[in-house]
């Protein structure tokens, strides 16, 4: 048998049990979620041990309602990135099935990942709408160049790309659907997310296999630069600037302690270890692209 007649099968294969899966649980964030439920004035919008506060002194002088504040609008923040890039791996998702089979696994469950991202997307913006929190968005630059990569990323780079937005997420959202002192809306959106994207992940790292397997050193190489640099765009988009001003803090102030903050660093490290070692695995982690992400401390 074939190479290719090998991987074809086992994409396909990977997708036919991932359609099975998306069967059997999914969710429907409109019913799933209490979006009555009043907020209770205590709890955080993450895990305290995730903000980009957490750790340094200025956390230290911060009041409680300080954190609470700060954590409600990092998780606003995140949540508006992750509409964000959502809206862009949705474009891309289509782009790359357009004009395939519409009778294959793969065909249908990439679908079924567009119409997840769409639900996903409405569910964090009524979220930031719950919270009273205003949408944060990445710099104009950022956006702009988010507007070309949809247009013209395709193959590897494409899922490559999807697979670190969603791993990042996945970082804190595993533990923010355990936290207890964190709101229960988004421990539920969390759990939601956690769930449904595990199958994303899963489907993009078959992609990547896929489209790798006639690669040669040299796109390996310019793939291995263009998803580390998506990587680097979409951390730095992350948590907004404002987020500071918005829990009374200086910012200025605030922005230099996060970027020192050694803790905030570990933690995405070690959240960002199965990523790094498929990619590594795939070929997609050469020198260049290690430095990129050392600067964003996902090494």
């Amino acid at each position: 048998m074939s190479d290719t007649v090998t991987e074809t099968r086992s994409t396909e294969d990977v997708s036919r049990r991932l359609l099975e899966s998306a069967a059997k649980l999914s969710y429907d964030p409109a019913v799933e979620v209490d979006w009555d439920a009043p907020l209770a004035p205590g709890l955080h919008g993450l895990n305290p041990e995730w903000s980009t506060l957490y750790g340094t002194a200025l956390w230290d002088r911060m009041s409680e309602e300080q954190r609470v504040t700060l954590t409600r609008h990092e998780v606003a923040s995140i949540m508006s990135t992750g509409i964000w890039f959502e809206m862009i791996l949705q474009q891309m998702v289509l782009r790359e099935q357009y004009g395939k089979n519409p009778g294959t696994s793969e065909f249908q469950f990439a679908l079924t990942e567009v119409a997840d991202e769409c639900r996903h997307s409405i569910m964090f913006a009524r979220a930031c709408q719950k919270m009273g929190i205003a949408a944060y968005s990445p710099k104009r630059s950022v956006l702009e160049l988010g507007r070309l990569f949809k247009s013209l990323a395709v193959a590897e780079v494409a899922y490559a790309s999807i697979l670190v937005a969603e791993e990042v997420l996945d970082l804190m959202q595993r533990d923010a659907m355990r936290g207890e002192n964190v709101l229960p809306l988004v421990r539920t959106t969390s759990r939601i997310h956690v769930v449904e994207e595990s199958r994303h992940m899963r489907f993009a790292r078959a992609e990547v296999r896929d489209r790798l397997r006639d690669a040669g050193p040299a796109r390996r190489a310019t793939s291995a630069v263009s998803v580390a640099l998506v990587a680097y765009f979409i951390v730095t988009s992350m948590v907004n600037e404002d987020v500071y001003t918005a829990a009374g803090l200086d910012a200025r102030e605030a922005v230099k302690a996060a970027r020192g903050n050694e803790h905030h660093a570990a933690m995405m490290r070690s959240g960002a270890a199965n990523l790094v070692k498929f990619l590594g695995e795939v070929g997609l982690l050469t020198r260049p692209a290690m430095s990129v992400y050392r600067r964003i401390n996902l090494i």
